[in-house]
């Protein structure tokens, strides 16, 4: 080995050593800068989140206060929660008295799904329907709407009516005040289950 190969050893391990340590030394730098990356996006994807949750809570909060005033009326007429059939057994009855009728059979079905929740829009509301037939005689075929509005303004809560059959009955001429008309009605008492975050409200 000559004395310049000797001479230029040393600078060439100098050099050498310098530039495996400037790659270790890339290599790091860009390990870290793809962490601090990956660590940027998992921040930001947080906060994007994070963003839209409050965003969705001030909707939600918005929508509960614009809807809450009519929700207790609903909630106050018995729409809202189980079956209030004693009130609907009252309301029958004060029915009979202001109508003039001469009384009233009736009949309950077991609370049952409202099969037509979707087409009303309520699907996620948990409608429910209790059937109730009626049976009533009446002076006229127009205390048949008189009978509806008077059951209506009871406030009992809220029922759709489904069918109605009056035929008239037989007389006896002696009687002066006796009924003229049978009906028989079939409606539904339509209640809804709330959802969890408007029962706390109330």
């Amino acid at each position: 080995m000559t004395r310049l190969s000797h001479s230029l050893l040393l600078p060439l391990l100098a050099l050498a050593a310098a530039l495996a340590a400037a790659l270790i030394a890339v290599k790091t730098t860009a390990n870290s800068v793809e962490d601090a990356k990956r660590k940027f996006d998992t921040q930001h994807a947080q906060l994007r989140a994070a963003q839209a949750r409050v965003q969705r809570s001030g909707t939600e909060k918005e929508l509960i206060a614009r809807y809450l005033p009519n929700y207790r009326k609903l909630d106050a007429l018995g729409f809202v929660g189980d079956d209030q059939r004693i009130n609907w057994l009252d309301a029958l009855r004060n029915v009979n008295q202001k109508g003039g009728l001469f009384g009233i059979s009736y009949d309950i079905t077991p609370k049952k799904a409202y099969p037509y929740a979707a087409a009303l829009g309520g699907s996620q509301l948990n409608l429910s329907q209790s059937v109730m037939k009626l049976r009533f005689q009446m002076l006229h075929e127009s205390d048949l709407q008189m009978f509806f509005e008077y059951l209506a303004e009871q406030n009992a809560g809220v029922f759709i009516v489904n069918q109605c059959s009056v035929r008239r009955a037989s007389v006896t001429p002696s009687e002066r005040f006796q009924p003229n008309m049978n009906a028989e009605c079939e409606l539904a008492w339509i209640t809804a289950q709330p959802p969890p975050a408007l029962d706390e409200q109330k």
